[in-house]
């Protein structure tokens, strides 16, 4: 019988270990899900700052989204808030289980651009059209993981990293696509 010691250094601190697969997963689904509650605060933020000028709400969007980032790979996944609720929102549904390491590096590249975002809101105050354009692009990739299930962390490991992602959402790692001009069918 493992001591507690040895039981909690088997927990990864991104996904968690599910019987029959050998590396670290999270579920896709409840991911999706919190970025699109995270895509909800963030577009309202954005939309009241652009039409207004009132940029409070969109630094507290900001220093929320740091947080959630800051917590997903840091504390864990099973204690950052928007995948908890994500997790309840989509409890009913099959998790689709996808390999944390692209998850990890997505955040990561989450995390460095709500920094420098923040940063230039807070510190180097610069302009409001500035500031709308670089959540934009924060926003902008938290909609096509929201509404399109395509992971930009995901898409550059498998570019750039010599080990190539595991388990991708929506089975692109593996899956070929047919060729233009050719017939797609679901039927095997």
């Amino acid at each position: 019988m493992p001591r507690p010691a040895e039981a909690a250094a088997d927990v990864p601190v991104i996904g968690e270990v599910v019987d029959g697969i050998d590396i670290p997963v999270v579920n896709e689904r409840a991911v999706r899900a919190s970025a699109g509650l995270l895509f909800l605060f963030g577009i309202v933020a954005f939309m009241t700052a652009a039409l207004t000028g009132e940029m409070q709400l969109l630094r507290a969007f900001g220093m929320t989204f740091l947080l959630d980032m800051s917590m997903r790979l840091f504390v864990g996944t099973r204690y950052t808030p928007s995948l908890v609720i994500g997790s309840l929102i989509v409890r009913r549904q099959r998790p689709e289980w996808v390999g944390a390491q692209q998850k990890k590096l997505a955040w990561i590249i989450g995390l460095v651009l709500g920094f420098v975002s923040c940063t230039a809101m807070g510190f180097l105050g610069v302009s409001a059209e500035i500031q709308l354009a670089m959540c934009s692009i924060c926003l902008g990739l938290l909609f096509i993981e929201s509404a399109f299930g395509i992971c930009v962390g995901c898409e550059l490991q498998r570019l750039f990293s010599r080990e190539k992602p595991q388990l991708c959402a929506g089975d692109t790692c593996t899956y070929v696509p047919p060729k233009r001009g050719e017939r797609h069918s679901v039927r095997q």
